[in-house]
């Protein structure tokens, strides 16, 4: 293969390196022929004798700067220029040596690895190069070994794949790791070059530590006046591992606890704040004790089931609670008391109670916020709570009286306690029922006897307990009209005859007696005016005559008639008491002598 040529590269000797000769056929020895040498790097690099065809190189090569270098050759007649031999290309190809080391990519790898992985489990590959010949003997041929980081990694010796070696390594016990790896040519024999790098190596943190109480006794105290979501302490558990799976919930494992007291993380330091659920009592109970379990928000079922103690811890709280002087409390809240509107000044209404329930049981005392009994109605006994009436009640005026009660620790008058009490009035029939309005009633000159001229109701104030029955009556017999109780609360006012004249009589007042059912029974006598009026042949009225009765030419024993019917309908007497009221009397302009 003389158009191949090897050359060694990095010559040291002093001579300039022989390369290799070139030689024609054509060349008899004779001194005629003529070797010329062309191409990459001829006289400066490589020189040939044009006699002899011997080629040299004049200085020292470095394959890894150039591998191969192309010449051409060409044979002539010294004596004509004569082309011997044809242009003929060749290789000059320098031969490796072993002088390059392997060399990594980075001087520094970072790598992660879960704690408690199986051994094996692949962490990372790092890789050299050898700028040495790859086809060319083992100057580029690499193994890779581990010099630092054992036994707890391991290296692969032909692709610088690192492992680990260890089973179960913790990141809680050692979270990094320095492992220095050799990458070393020539397959790793003697003599050969190596390059070196560091990895760095960090354990990544899994949840396989469970959340643990440095204490498992906490004591707290807090005042029994602590409002309902007032926090009154916190607790504090430790967790090996970091971030998500350092997370922590906490809660209350017993009822004593579950009822009076809430527990909640604090996100940003981890510690459960015990907060007040319910309203404290010193005087109910002084201390609780519950027991508080910790457990990760984030559970790895990997570890939930380990060899390891459980995966959650516990520990007891004891809170103290502290008295308060507090107000004194009534025994109920509202009162409600009932009393008869018949009730004398002075009479018993009810009682308040109230109580000092702190340890000292100061004695209280009371009164009455005169704000709510402008009208001075009532009066409470300061020392026993007992409430009576300073004037007589009328449920006709108010039904309720809302009064407050105040009740003052005597040793500290500070200490106040207010109560509403709501006093209802009873109804006692004191009332006499009456005309439910004012009716205007006529009857025709031309009406028929037994014909209906007017329906009455009645009214009252007072409330009975089953309701009104209310009874209707005349007072006396009257020969010209009647009244139909029709039981149901209303009358009716009937005509006894026919052929009424203005003339003769144009107004009739008609007194009207209406009882209640109720007891004691009371009545009233209503008048009720039944005016003469004209009216055609369907009863519309037409006319009717309101003039005075003086203007009427009615005689003396006329009028003394008609008074003595108004002084008789104005008179009730039934239990000894009298009914009447002015406009019943029609007292009016219409009469201005009477």
């Amino acid at each position: 293969m003389w158009n191949q040529f090897f050359l060694l590269e990095e010559y040291t000797g002093n001579d300039n390196q022989y390369v290799g000769k070139l030689h024609s056929n054509m060349d008899r020895g004779e001194g005629n022929v003529k070797y010329i040498l062309t191409g990459d790097g001829v006289g400066s690099l490589f020189l040939i004798d044009e006699n002899s065809g011997d080629i040299h190189a004049t200085k020292r090569l470095d394959r890894e700067e150039r591998a191969i270098y192309t010449l051409h050759a060409k044979v002539v007649d010294k004596r004509t220029n004569k082309t011997l031999e044809a242009d003929t290309e060749f290789n000059i190809k320098i031969h490796d040596i072993n002088d390059n080391e392997p060399k990594f990519s980075k001087d520094i790898y970072f790598a992660s690895v879960p704690e408690m992985s199986d051994v094996g489990t692949s962490v990372i590959q790092v890789t050299a190069t050898d700028a040495d010949d790859q086809t060319y003997g083992n100057s580029a041929k690499l193994v890779y070994s581990i010099l630092q980081g054992q036994p707890y990694f391991s290296v692969d010796s032909d692709n610088g794949t690192i492992r680990t070696a260890l089973p179960n390594m913790d990141r809680e016990t050692k979270e990094n790791y320095q492992v220095v790896i050799q990458a070393k040519d020539m397959a790793g024999q003697m003599g050969g070059l190596s390059g070196t790098t560091t990895v760095s190596i960090t354990l990544s943190d899994e949840n396989d530590s469970p959340p643990r109480f440095a204490n498992h006794t906490f004591r707290l105290s807090t005042l029994e006046s602590a409002e309902v979501g007032a926090a009154i302490g916190r607790i504090k558990a430790s967790d090996a591992d970091v971030g998500r799976n350092a997370e922590m919930q906490y809660s209350i494992v017993d009822r004593d606890g579950q009822d009076i007291f809430t527990i909640i993380t604090d996100q940003n330091t981890q510690e459960g704040i015990i907060r007040v659920k319910k309203q404290l009592d010193y005087e109910r109970k002084k201390t609780f004790s519950f027991k508080v379990e910790v457990t990760n928000t984030y559970l790895d079922p990997r570890f939930m089931y380990s060899p390891n103690p459980p995966f959650k811890d516990d520990a007891m709280v004891r809170v103290t609670i502290e008295d308060v002087d507090e107000p004194p409390v009534f025994s109920r809240n509202p009162y409600i008391i009932e009393v008869h509107e018949d009730t004398a000044a002075g009479s018993f209404v009810g009682v308040v109670s109230a109580k000092d329930l702190d340890a000292d049981n100061n004695p209280v005392k009371y009164s009455i916020d005169r704000h709510t009994d402008l009208e001075r109605l009532f009066n409470i006994d300061s020392v026993n709570g007992t409430i009576t009436t300073l004037k007589a009640l009328d449920r006709e005026m108010s039904k309720w009286h809302n009064i407050s009660v105040v009740a003052t620790e005597i040793s500290n008058p500070r200490q106040t306690t207010r109560v509403p009490v709501f006093i209802r009035v009873l109804d006692v029939n004191d009332n006499a029922p009456e005309f439910a309005m004012y009716y205007e009633t006529f009857v025709c000159e031309n009406v028929k006897s037994g014909q209906l001229i007017q329906t009455i109701s009645a009214v009252d104030t007072d409330e009975p307990l089953v309701g009104h029955k209310f009874v209707f009556s005349m007072s006396f017999s009257n020969p010209n009209f009647t009244i139909i109780d029709n039981e149901d609360n209303t009358a009716r006012i009937i005509t006894r005859r026919g052929g009424f004249s203005q003339r003769e009589m144009n107004t009739y007042l008609l007194p009207v007696v209406i009882s209640d059912n109720d007891y004691p029974i009371q009545s009233s006598t209503s008048t009720l005016t039944v005016n003469v009026c004209a009216c055609d042949s369907r009863g519309n009225v037409q006319s009717c005559n309101t003039e005075a009765l003086l203007s009427a030419g009615l005689s003396t024993g006329a009028l003394v008639a008609i008074l003595l019917s108004i002084i008789l309908g104005c008179v009730g007497l039934y239990h000894n008491k009298l009914h009447c009221t002015c406009n019943e009397l029609v007292c009016s302009h219409k009469y201005p002598g009477i």
